[in-house]
């Protein structure tokens, strides 16, 4: 059993109506049809959403999705139509407030691998593949792969795990037109997000996307990439100037809650069907140092 340790109520907004509260998220539709996501503080590790929150994640987020859209631009859409605070939203809402276009989504988790580590690294231990795709012998936990892979993966329940599925899985699922496209807007935008990253001494290992199409007729039925993009939540990146193959790599993401939640400090059982206790002080301090780190370093700009 997994999911909410207390799922919060959410909070009603005159002209919105609630229609999702996810690990992360809240999602509103406003009078004009229009999505309202808002990113809050909450933390999920273990498939757990926990107790505790970590003060300015969702704005994080929020502000280092937007610098990406606007750096994808010319590979693919986004959904973002506006930032500013819908009408008697409280003032909280301010920073991790997206108003995006209703998407018909696609129900696959857009993964691009150039390093493995994870899920990969364990499937790839077993089977010398991931998702299919054979992979040489010889790498271990970290190894850069010959050339970044498609990887996708089933969109689970809040609860639930993800799961790893075939290319030729999705093109069933949705179609081989879309999955061809899938494929393609992932690893063009992992790519140039890679390079980027690079750049500014961060290697993204791993990140995924969703994606939607627009509304029939509108702008071409077009894909459009949605939700978060390339964030601590969403993406594996470490420091460069660290990376040793062979080995756990250092990262910029919410380790320093995964690490205590298994140490004997927490008092956790991972595997029991008890959920995850509130997080220290010194955690959250840490793990919110990690996630404006990532965004001073990526942005090139600081937080504040």
């Amino acid at each position: 059993m997994s999911g909410f340790v207390e799922k919060p109520e959410p909070l009603q907004v005159p002209g919105l109506v609630h229609l999702h509260t996810g690990k992360v998220r809240d999602l509103y539709q406003n009078e004009a049809g229009d999505l309202v996501m808002v990113a809050s503080d909450r933390i999920s590790a273990y498939d757990w959403v926990l107790p505790t929150e970590i003060p300015d994640k969702g704005r994080v987020l929020t502000q280092l999705s937007l610098w990406w859209f606007e750096r994808l631009e010319d590979i693919v859409p986004n959904h973002v139509l506006r930032t500013d605070l819908p009408e008697g939203a409280p003032a909280d809402w301010a920073g991790r407030t997206l108003v995006c276009k209703s998407l018909r989504m696609v129900p696959v988790e857009c993964v691009a691998r150039g390093y493995l580590t994870g899920s990969g690294l364990a499937e790839y231990n077993e089977t010398r593949t991931v998702c299919g795709l054979a992979l040489p012998e010889g790498l271990s936990d970290g190894s850069e792969l010959p050339a970044p892979i498609f990887t996708p993966a089933t969109k689970a329940a809040v609860g639930d795990h993800d799961e790893n599925v075939s290319y030729e899985e999705v093109a069933r699922q949705v179609g081989a037109e879309t999955a061809a496209q899938l494929r393609q807007t992932t690893l063009a935008v992992y790519s140039r997000a890679r390079d980027i990253a690079r750049d500014r001494g961060i290697i993204l290992a791993d990140t995924k996307f969703e994606f939607g199409h627009t509304a029939a007729g509108e702008e071409g039925d077009r894909l459009v990439i949605a939700d978060e993009v390339l964030t601590p939540d969403s993406s594996r990146f470490w420091p460069a100037a660290t990376w040793q193959p062979g080995r756990s790599q250092p990262s910029y993401d919410k380790q320093y809650v995964r690490d205590w939640l298994t140490s004997p400090a927490s008092g956790w059982a991972r595997r029991s069907e008890q959920p995850p206790p509130a997080l220290p002080q010194e955690i959250v301090d840490a793990t919110r140092a990690k996630y404006i780190e990532a965004y001073e370093l990526l942005t090139g700009t600081s937080w504040s």
